[in-house]
C-alpha cells in the first residue's frame, strides 16, 4: 500500500488555463523542496515534457483507453513512490471523453484513483453566473469528485466577491485565483503547445507564475486536500517479467527538436525488459549510436526541419542502410513521415529524405486523423501477429501517398474504419502512435528482436 497524496487539475474546456495552473503549482511545489509527480489524463505528448523536462517532475500518461482501471491505479501509486505529491492534470474539458462519452475523461480518471478535482474556472466577462458553471460540473455526476475550483484571469479587485458567491452557492471550495499574466502565456501550434524547448524565457515565466501563485492560491490547502485521498497499491510493471537476453539490445531513440514525442512510460518499459536505450540526433549526428541493434524514430515535427534533416545525408543514408539490412525499428507519425523519399515541410518546400518508404508525406489544409483507434493486423509483423489488436491514436495535418494497409484502424464507439500503417518482420510504421505499455507483448517482441539481431550482427 502506498500514501498517495493526489490532485486532479481540470477545466470546463480545453483552453481554459489547466497546463499554466498545472505548470505553476510544479513549480510552487519544487520551490518549496517538494519532489512532486506529474501525470497527464489522455494520450498527449506536450504538456508531460513542460512537466518533466523543465520542471523535473516524474512524469507519465494516464490514459483509460490504453489502460485498464487497475494498471491506471498502479501507474499512480507507482508515480507516489517517485514524488511526494502526484498533480495530474486534466484533458479537454472534465467530462469529455471518447467521441461524446465520458469513457477515458479527466473525470473518468479522478473517479478511478479516487481522487478529489479541482476545476480551472475562468473568470471573464462573467458575475453571479460562474457559481452555475461550478454547480453544473459538481452535481453533473453523483460522484463528481469536483472538490474545490481555481479562478483564472480574475483581477485582485474581484476574486473576493466570485469567491463568496461561488462558495456560498454550491459548497464548492475555491482555493484562489491567477490574475491575467499575458508574459506567462505557453504558444501553441497545430499539434497544441510548442515543445518546452521552444519557449522563450520559460523557466523565468514558470518561477514568476509560481511567486504568483504562492501571494494568490492556497497552495497548502491544495496540499491537504491532495492528502485526503486513500492510499493506493501496484506497481508499475507487475504481471511484467524482464527477461535475461543473450545481448543487451542497444535501442537507438530519436531525440531532438524534429523527434520529441514519445510515452515515457513506453520507454521504461523497454528498459525493464533489457533494453538499453541510447539518444541520438537525426538533425546533428553522423550516424546511428554505436552498436544499435534497433531503432525508434518517434514523433514530432520533422516538417519544420525538413531542410534540415535533408542536409543532413550521413544520417540518412545510416537509417536506410540500417532499416534494409533488417534493424528493427518503430516509426511513429513524424518518424514515419521522415522515412518516406519526399517530406513536405510546413512552406510547402520538398526535400528527399531517408527513402525506405516510397512516396511524399505532404501537408493538408486540415486534420486528416485525430484521436483514439483500434489496430487490427492484417499479417504477422515485429510488433503483432495476424488479427492482434494494437491500441493507438493518431493526430496530424500531414498525409502519405502511401498510408500502408497492414493494419485496419477502427474509431471506438462509431466503428468508422480504414487500412494504415505498414508491418514487416523487422519494421513497423505509420501515423498511429503506439503506447506500449497497452501491450507488453509487443515491447517484447521488439526487445527480443533487437536482441536477435543484435546477436546475428555479431556473428558476422
Amino acid at each position: 500500500m502506498t500514501a498517495a497524496p493526489r490532485i486532479v487539475i481540470g477545466a470546463p474546456a480545453s483552453g481554459g488555463g489547466k497546463t499554466t495552473f498545472t505548470c505553476g503549482l510544479l513549480q510552487a511545489l519544487v520551490r518549496r523542496g517538494m519532489a512532486p509527480a506529474a501525470c497527464k489524463c489522455g494520450p498527449d505528448y506536450i504538456d508531460p515534457m513542460f512537466h518533466s523536462e523543465v520542471i523535473g517532475a516524474y512524469s507519465r500518461n494516464l490514459d483509460l483507453f490504453f489502460s485498464d482501471a487497475a494498471q491506471v491505479r498502479a501507474l499512480v501509486a507507482d508515480s507516489a513512490a517517485h514524488g511526494n505529491a502526484v498533480v495530474i492534470e486534466g484533458v479537454m474539458g472534465y467530462y469529455d471523453g471518447i467521441a461524446v462519452s465520458d469513457e477515458a475523461s479527466a473525470w473518468d480518471v479522478a473517479r478511478t484513483i479516487d481522487a478529489p478535482a479541482v476545476l480551472v474556472i475562468d473568470g471573464r466577462g462573467r458575475a453571479r453566473s460562474i457559481a452555475a458553471e461550478v454547480a453544473g460540473f459538481a452535481r453533473f455526476r453523483a460522484d463528481s469528485h469536483v472538490e474545490g475550483v481555481v479562478l483564472n484571469r480574475v483581477s485582485d479587485m474581484l476574486y473576493p466577491r466570485l469567491k463568496d458567491v461561488i462558495e456560498a452557492e454550491t459548497g464548492v471550495r475555491v482555493y484562489g485565483y491567477l490574475p491575467v499574466l499575458e508574459d506567462c502565456s505557453l504558444e501553441s501550434r497545430h499539434l497544441g503547445l510548442v515543445t518546452a524547448s521552444e519557449v522563450a524565457d520559460l523557466q523565468a515565466k514558470l518561477d514568476k507564475l509560481a511567486s504568483v501563485m504562492e501571494r494568490t492560491v492556497d497552495i497548502d490547502g491544495l496540499l491537504r486536500l491532495a492528502s485526503s485521498a486513500p492510499v493506493l497499491n501496484g506497481s508499475a510493471w507487475q504481471g511484467i517479467e524482464p527477461r535475461t537476453l543473450p545481448a543487451l539490445p542497444r535501442i537507438a531513440i530519436a531525440r531532438d527538436d524534429a523527434f520529441c514525442f514519445y510515452y515515457a512510460d513506453a520507454l521504461r518499459l523497454l528498459q525493464h525488459l533489457g533494453a538499453e536505450l541510447v539518444e541520438f540526433s537525426p538533425l546533428a549526428d553522423a550516424g546511428l549510436p554505436e552498436g544499435a541493434s534497433g531503432l525508434y524514430l518517434g514523433g514530432g515535427y520533422p516538417e519544420l526541419h525538413a531542410r534540415e534533416l535533408n542536409a543532413n545525408a550521413p544520417m540518412r543514408t545510416a537509417i536506410a542502410r540500417a532499416i534494409r539490412s533488417g534493424m528493427p525499428t518503430i516509426a511513429e507519425c513524424g518518424g514515419f513521415m521522415y522515412l518516406h523519399d519526399v517530406l513536405e515541410d510546413s512552406d510547402g518546400g520538398t526535400y528527399s529524405e531517408v527513402g525506405v518508404v516510397p512516396g511524399a508525406s505532404f501537408k493538408t489544409s486540415k486534420l486528416g486523423r485525430f484521436g483514439y483507434i483500434t489496430l487490427t493486423a492484417a499479417h504477422d509483423g515485429l510488433l503483432a501477429d495476424a488479427d492482434e489488436k494494437l491500441r493507438a491514436h493518431e493526430f496530424h495535418y500531414w498525409d502519405s501517398e502511401t498510408p500502408g494497409n497492414d493494419f485496419t484502424a477502427e474509431k471506438p464507439q462509431s466503428g468508422r474504419s480504414w487500412k494504415c500503417g505498414m508491418s514487416t518482420p523487422s519494421m513497423y510504421a505509420g501515423y498511429p502512435h503506439l503506447y506500449l505499455p497497452a501491450h507488453p507483448q509487443a515491447a517484447r517482441r521488439f526487445v527480443d528482436a533487437c536482441a536477435a539481431y543484435g546477436g546475428e550482427r555479431g556473428q558476422r
